[in-house]
């Protein structure tokens, strides 16, 4: 079965770019370090050709694992998404009401979330605690370190 996952098509792009680098640029160069190590003569005892042979077939599953990933990829269609409530590719600010922070996030799919740009996991606990709210709702989330109060302020699209 199948393993479909949903992306954005910047993520996409990003997982097509991987394998494009590893085919053109790390295939060849792993290629190189077999020939090197095959022409050093004797290969029963040639502790460099097995590293490059192990290493070619590690290359080779991530080549395949992310064509298989690719392959199975959907991409999000932003134009269908309702923007009256917090769903997966909404750009949410938030007030703390526990220190009155504010903050904002764009809730991303798990494989593009960046906490440093503002993208959070859609499947981390703040996400999934605010997703199908409306703006003016609080959302009551359990964190690590204790229960946060968040009241939604406004939600928006990432363009």
């Amino acid at each position: 079965m199948s393993d479909i996952r949903y992306y954005t098509e910047e993520g996409l792009q990003r997982l097509k770019d991987e394998v494009e680098n590893l085919i053109k640029i790390e295939r060849p160069a792993i290629s190189k370090q077999i020939a090197e190590a095959r022409d050093k003569g004797d290969l029963s005892e040639n502790a460099e050709y097995d590293a490059a042979k192990n290493a070619q077939g590690l290359l080779e599953l991530k080549i395949s694992q992310l064509q298989e990933m690719i392959s199975n990829v959907r991409v999000i269609d932003e134009s269908k998404l309702d923007n009256s409530k917090v769903l997966i590719l909404s750009k949410v600010k938030l007030k703390n009401l526990n220190n009155s922070a504010e903050m904002s996030y764009t809730l991303v799919p798990e494989k593009e979330a960046d906490l440093k740009s503002g993208k959070l996991s859609v499947n981390s606990p703040i996400a999934k605690g605010l997703l199908g709210k409306k703006i003016g709702e609080h959302a009551e989330i359990e964190v690590p370190v204790g229960k946060i109060t968040f009241e939604i302020l406004e939600i928006s699209r990432e363009n």
